[in-house]
């Protein structure tokens, strides 16, 4: 069967999947020399200031000339590499700052279009990037404050803003481009985070459900394939009666004829068990393996983390119900989402710890809970309230390298773990909280909760 890996995990594989697609920047820039072209006949033909007409029509058609060009050249739909874009979005900081060199400099109010290309980067491009465009914006608006032609006036007329309201109007230019620039990188990476998190939750729901696939070819490769198996069996069968019942009685030419047949029917009888152990496991499946005790689901959970050198312990812990009895233990649906994210967090468990991890199951009329204890260092209090995000990790070097290797050569987590073992478990109805142990023990403390309600199963059913 071949694995069918969803869409979004193909970017997840190959990179970030940054980059602008070249039909954004052409729009964007058109939309540019539209707002240029209407100020430029309005301030000269409507309002009658003296301005230098057609050097700036001259800097607005080379824009309009590169759209063209982009356009004929290369298909709108194409991603920009990094420096493609990077290039192009400079290319606008220059033309702005040309424009705004013969219109006034910053007395001109449309300087503040100096933060749009920044912007742009700051969502799209990488961080180095976006520093190099942000300093070249730095640098033209600091020289647009000290050369500059005049701002178009009436006639006759000059308009001379004392240097405070310029010096006022390069500090807001300054501050908008910084503060923009990082909060909007902020933002964009979350959420490219936030993606591929959600992809690689996407592939392991995949994955689980072409388990629950195979498991359907199973029980209809057994039930398609009975008649014709029984019909060759038949057939075989009476082939074999006109052979002697020892095969060492049959002539000789037709001794190998009667092995073969021989071998026929004992192949056929060892596909027709094949097939009913088949047709079994999926009876199994669907009544005594579609429930199963909390404990012994936590029991399959525990086992493969057991080591030479790990204890992992189970404690049981009932408590009494409303009758004053100790509430009977649950019985609950066999859940995938359950079985990986309590596997995930009882694994890290014992990446963790130190030679033991204490598990420990509670439950009563209202509640279900387990809570995973290891012997570890514990939660870092710079990452405890952030477990759980994406790519929000406790293991070290992660970012060493973007393949998640260190220099030694070792793997180490992605952060993407814990997040869809969270996401997954509180699917189900689960509330997790995490904390330390409290000293003078150590390590950490995950604490898994269901309403019983939610996660028993009926027994009626």
């Amino acid at each position: 069967m071949t694995e069918t890996v969803p869409p979004a995990m193909d970017r997840l594989k190959s990179g970030r999947g940054r980059g602008v697609r070249l039909e954004t920047l052409v729009r964007l820039r058109w939309l540019a020399v539209l707002g240029q072209l209407a100020a430029v006949f309005f301030v000269s033909l409507v309002l009658g200031f003296e301005m230098p007409f057609w050097p700036a029509m001259l800097v607005i058609a080379i824009t309009a000339w590169l759209n063209i060009v982009l356009t004929l050249r290369w298909r709108t739909t194409t991603r920009l590499d990094e420096r493609h874009a990077a290039l192009l979005l400079a290319f606008d900081i220059i033309q702005l700052a040309s424009l705004l060199y013969l219109t006034g400099g910053l007395y001109n109010p449309f300087s503040f279009l100096f933060l749009a290309p920044v912007i742009i980067s700051a969502a799209s491009l990488p961080s180095d990037r976006t520093m190099i465009l942000g300093g070249l914006a730095l640098f033209l608006i600091t020289a647009l404050a000290f050369f500059h032609m005049p701002l178009p006036w009436w006639p006759g007329q000059r308009f001379e803003p004392p240097p405070l309201y310029v010096w006022g109007m390069w500090g807001a230019l300054v501050s908008g481009i910084v503060f923009t620039a990082l909060y909007v990188h902020r933002v964009a990476r979350e959420t490219r985070e936030m993606a591929e998190a959600l992809a690689a939750a996407e592939l392991a729901l995949a994955r689980q459900q072409q388990l629950y696939a195979l498991d359907g070819l199973a029980a209809a490769a057994a039930h398609e394939l009975g008649t014709p198996l029984a019909t060759i069996s038949v057939v075989a069968r009476e082939l074999r009666r006109e052979c002697p019942e020892d095969t060492d009685a049959c002539p000789e030419e037709r001794r190998g004829f009667c092995e073969d047949l021989d071998l026929l029917v004992s192949q056929a009888e060892r596909c027709r068990e094949i097939l009913s152990r088949l047709a079994d496991h999926r009876a199994q499946s669907d009544t005594m393996l579609a429930r199963v005790k909390f404990t012994v689901m936590l029991e399959e959970i525990i086992e493969p983390v057991r080591g030479p050198d790990l204890e992992v312990r189970l404690e049981i812990i009932a408590r009494e119900g409303a009758d004053g009895k100790l509430s009977p233990e649950p019985v609950i649906r066999r859940n995938p989402g359950i079985l990986y994210g309590l596997g995930n967090i009882v694994e890290n468990a014992g990446d963790f710890a130190e030679s033991e991890v204490v598990i420990e199951a509670e439950w009563d009329d209202e509640e279900i809970a387990v809570t995973i204890m290891d012997d570890g260092t514990g939660f870092s209090e710079t990452v405890i309230d952030r477990l759980g995000e994406p790519f929000v990790t406790t293991r070290d070097n992660y970012y060493a390298d973007p393949d998640g290797m260190d220099r030694d050569g070792q793997m180490h987590g992605m952060g993407l773990g814990f997040f869809i073992a969270k996401t997954l478990l509180e699917r189900t109805g689960a509330v997790l909280g995490l904390a330390n142990r409290p000293a003078p023990e150590h390590g950490a403390i995950v604490r898994i909760a269901w309403p019983r309600h939610l996660l028993e199963a009926d027994n009626s059913s």
